[in-house]
């Protein structure tokens, strides 16, 4: 019944789809203009147009492109009114008549004046997430709904059309692909993904845009691409702002806060985001191999989690710009867990606890500086960026095992003080110069660099020896018990890692007929430098070896898109664009991680970068109340990573040992559906469908001399529907589902997931409150389970607090107007090219 319902929900839409199959009789009438501020004389962009009968009754509208300019057709015969609307200004009304003699109407400029009468409130989020396609991106505005959908990024970015998260782990995919690189603000952070999407509020975040085939402006980094997160930044007149904070229930309880609040007046605007994550997060799941052993896990993280943003625009005069901003991340998180190994009689085999204690404070520096010059278009932009990561990781893992005097006792199994400190730098320096109305030159210039230290000091004072399942010791080649943690691994170790990457770019774009086009080039030149220390005790004075990590590399990146708009409502667009997957430190990092008792994770310091050839083809249709779109992308990818499983030397009977390796050339290709519409008046859809496949590589060393290369084909196909219900003028109701299909990957065969959440919202407060309310996997359909049979015949299944109720309350304040002169462009990410990271 559950499944039923679950196709009944993702099926919500297909009423809809038949609509497209129907056509209205073309109208004769044409209206065109442009929109400005009548005292900057700025274009306003995204302003909308409304088109009404002489009855009030809505006929058809638009909205202004990036330039102010807009065109609307299908305008009937006769008497018409033109209203032309935008937050912070006073409505601009006019009559039209379309005739047979005047059927092209040109309203020339239309000077927008502010509203002198002060906002009720200020309009911080829309109700319906909207879906815009740039260039070479697409945007998520981030609306209640997606908002709705959980307290942090993770959860956000779950339910955004091809990114998936898993919910264990934390590792995010795009289009079916872990390689995607994490971008906030468009640049880069200390962070690891999963970790810093876990941190990030989801009430601080603005949009999401998904890069799939960034193009040379972008840095080449990401195999699938790059999604980039931007947080929310206020730029309205006076003082104005909006609070939220919410409670979410599962096992535990969980805290969520955040505030949002800006300062303008005169050439300043002071802006600051702040949000706030606590709580304890549940998770439990077992791992068996028939006839040998039953692994049981329980983790419980408790995690703080504190970000703020606070900057400032100053607005020198109308051709230069300073902006200024620092975002600041306090993240303390506990783990607590236990693993408890038994036989197939039901004995413990081994009992460890462990617990894990982590701070990372995370600091970021920007500053940017914008010279225009008189050409409209015209300019320079320098900015750096300087960011700051000191992260604390102490691990102690357990194991309390009975002797044969039955004497329990508990001793230090495996214990690290991880000690890492991340920096990197970002220098840019862009130029672009509009040559004609249909032509512009973009140039730039960049310098990264990045450098990790990381000591390891092992505490291995005290050891414990390995059973197997018939209490036995287990013997090396010399017949001596062999000890728990490998002691020949066991030590403290350090390891330096640093990363310098000098490019340079450009980038030509012009349009003629119903083409535009865009070519461009980065050049690229790579230098790592790597150490690795491993001493023979806790301490770091004694050396035992040293392992170096170098390369020197320089590359080309090409990319290529073509636009074609044979009308209003249609758009395709072709694109190629050359990129890199640069293997993480984490894959590379040779220092030996605790997994669980019988998994023992390890980089690989020789890993080579992965390189793809990527290729997309994109179709949208604009219909009556929304949009939809269709892609296909394939993927080349040489010299793939992927993973290795390897029987652990230490314990072949039980243990594993999980790594990275390079691989020959391997195919991902895929197709992708989404949909964006207004059904009636009361009810909005928003869905999503893809299909993902890719052959994986990889290899099982069951024995050492005999390595088994394996290849595995994934086929994923992913289903989302949002739909809002405007049950009254102030109740709305939410109502998700989401399936996601079966996978194979080289050690694991997953088994499909599935989701159905339900939530309301009830405005308050005259409009200036909203209260909301959400069911999260009411069927709790989330789950990570999985058969393999590679390096051993296993099963398990871990499982979440996915199942939760959350409830909120979001208040604005202001009394601010919202002015369309957003001199911060970089920030907003709005530029013509679609560029605008670097």
């Amino acid at each position: 019944m559950k499944k039923v319902l679950l196709f009944a929900v993702l099926m919500i839409s297909a009423n809809s789809f038949a609509q497209l199959a129907k056509s209205e009789l073309p109208k004769p009438g044409v209206i065109s203009g442009k929109v400005i501020d009548s005292q900057s004389k700025e274009v306003l962009p995204y302003v909308n147009i409304v088109v009404r009968d002489m009855a009030k009754k809505i006929i058809t509208g638009g909205i202004t492109d990036e330039k102010g300019l807009f065109k609307i057709k299908d305008i009937p015969k006769g008497n018409s009114l033109i209203e032309v609307q935008f937050i912070g200004y006073t409505t601009y009304t006019k009559k039209i008549e379309v005739t047979n003699k005047s059927k092209n109407i040109n309203l020339g400029i239309i000077s927008l004046k502010e509203d002198s009468a002060t906002l009720d409130e200020v309009v911080v989020r829309a109700e319906t997430s909207t879906v815009v396609q740039k260039v070479d991106r697409k945007v998520i505005n981030v609306g209640k709904d997606l908002t709705a959908a959980g307290t942090t990024a993770s959860e956000l970015l779950n339910n955004v059309q091809s990114v998936s998260v898993d919910s264990q782990s934390g590792a995010i995919s795009l289009r079916g692909n872990a390689n995607v690189r994490v971008l906030v603000d468009g640049r880069p952070t200390n962070i690891p993904a999963a970790q810093l999407l876990r941190q990030i509020p989801s009430t601080s975040i603005k949009s999401v845009e998904l890069i799939t085939n960034p193009s040379a402006k972008y840095n080449p980094d990401g195999m699938s691409g790059i999604i980039n997160i931007i947080l929310n930044k206020n730029a309205n007149m006076g003082f104005n702002g909006s609070v939220d904070t919410g409670v979410t229930a599962g096992h535990y309880v969980r805290y969520n806060a955040s505030t949002n609040m800006n300062y303008k007046t005169g050439k300043v605007n002071f802006f600051l985001n702040y949000g706030h994550n606590s709580g304890e997060n549940y998770n439990f799941g077992n791992v068996t191999r028939p006839g040998f052993n039953n692994q049981d896990f329980i983790f419980v993280n408790d995690n703080n989690s504190n970000l703020i943003k606070v900057g400032a625009d100053i607005y020198i005069n109308d051709k230069n710009t300073l902006s200024i901003y620092t975002t600041q991340n306090w993240f303390e998180g506990l783990g607590n867990g236990r693993s408890i190994v038994s036989d197939i009689n039901g004995n413990e085999i081994i009992r460890a606890p462990n617990t894990q204690n982590n701070s990372s404070p995370t600091g970021t520096y920007n500053l940017n500086y914008k010279i225009d010059f008189a050409k409209k278009g015209h300019n320079l932009e320098f900015e750096g960026t300087y960011s700051r990561t000191n992260s604390d990781n102490i691990l102690d893992n357990l194991n309390s095992l009975q002797t044969p005097n039955d004497f329990d006792y508990k001793v230090f199994n495996y214990g690290n003080n991880i000690d890492s400190d991340r920096n990197n730098t970002q220098l840019n320096l862009d130029y672009t110069n509009p040559l004609s109305d249909k032509s512009k030159l973009e140039l730039g210039l960049e310098f990264r660099g990045d450098n990790t230290d990381n000591i390891n000091l092992t505490d291995q004072e005290l050891y414990t020896y390995q059973k197997d399942t018939n209490g036995n010791f287990i013997l090396d080649a010399n017949n001596n018990p062999i000890q728990d943690g490998n002691t020949e691994n066991l030590g403290s170790s350090d390891f330096n890692f640093e990363r310098k990457i000098y490019s340079a770019y450009a980038s030509y774009g012009t349009s003629f007929n119903k083409i535009t086009m865009q070519l461009g080039a980065r050049f690229e030149n790579f230098l790592i430098d790597g150490t690795f220390n491993r001493y023979t005790d806790e301490t770091t004075t004694t050396l035992k070896e040293t392992q170096k990590v170098s390369q020197d590399l320089f590359n080309i990146y090409p990319s290529a898109f073509f636009t074609y708009s044979p009308s209003e409502k249609n758009q395709w667009q072709l694109s190629y664009s050359r990129r890199i997957d640069r293997p993480g430190i984490q894959q590379v990092n040779p220092i030996r991680e605790w997994s669980t008792p019988l998994i023992i994770s390890i980089g690989n310091a020789d890993l080579r970068p992965q390189f793809t050839n990527s290729f997309e083809l994109n179709y949208t249709r604009q219909i009556k109340g929304g949009n939809l779109s269709f892609g296909t992308f394939y993927r080349k990818i040489d010299d793939v990573i992927s993973r290795i499983t390897n029987v652990d030397p230490a314990n072949p009977q039980f243990g594993q040992i999980l790594s990275f390796a390079n691989f020959s050339t391997t195919d991902a290709y895929g197709l992708e559906f989404s949909a964006n519409f207004k059904m009636n008046k009361w009810w909005r859809v928003n869905s999503s469908m893809d299909y993902y496949s890719q052959e994986q590589l990889g290899s099982v060393d069951n024995t050492s001399a005999n390595p088994t290369q394996i290849s595995v084909q994934n086929n994923v196909f992913n289903a989302r529907v949002s739909n809002s219900f405007r049950a009254s003028k102030n109740l709305r109701l939410q109502l998700f589902a989401m399936y996601r299909g079966p996978q194979k990957d080289i050690q694991w065969d997953v088994e499909n997931m599935w989701m159905v959440n339900l939530g309301a919202s009830w405005t308050v407060l005259k409009g200036k409150g909203t209260v909301n309310f959400r069911v999260n996997d009411i069927f709790q359909g989330m789950k990570f389970a999985f058969n393999s049979e590679n390096p051993f015949v296993q099963n398990g299944r871990f499982q979440w607090e996915s199942r939760t109720s959350f409830i909120g309350f979001n208040y604005r304040f202001g009394g601010g107007k919202n002015r369309a002169k957003q001199r911060r462009r970089r920030d907003n990410r709005e530029k013509d090219s679609g560029g605008g990271f670097f």
